[in-house]
């Protein structure tokens, strides 16, 4: 009986200890895998979230700049008439 417990014992230990190597090697791969996808983003011509925002704040008032000179050039344009 006690040689059967120490079998047990024996194989609940291999598979905790392979259950760590498995976690060890996932979190690895899973280093490698971000730093890949880090490399490949960096290689790219894409921009930041924040230059993103600011480009986009730059058309917003360009669009609301161009529709009061429209509007005031219509405006001149009624009284010249």
């Amino acid at each position: 009986m006690q040689t059967r417990n120490k079998m047990l014992d024996d194989i609940s230990q291999l598979m905790t200890n392979a259950m760590g190597v498995a976690q060890g090697a996932r979190d690895e791969a899973e280093t490698a895998m971000k730093s890949m996808i880090d490399r490949w983003l960096a290689d790219r011509d894409f921009v930041t979230r924040e230059e993103f925002d600011a480009v986009r704040a730059m058309a917003q008032k360009a669009r609301e700049e161009n529709e009061a000179l429209k509007a005031r050039i219509e405006a001149l344009e009624n009284a010249g008439s």
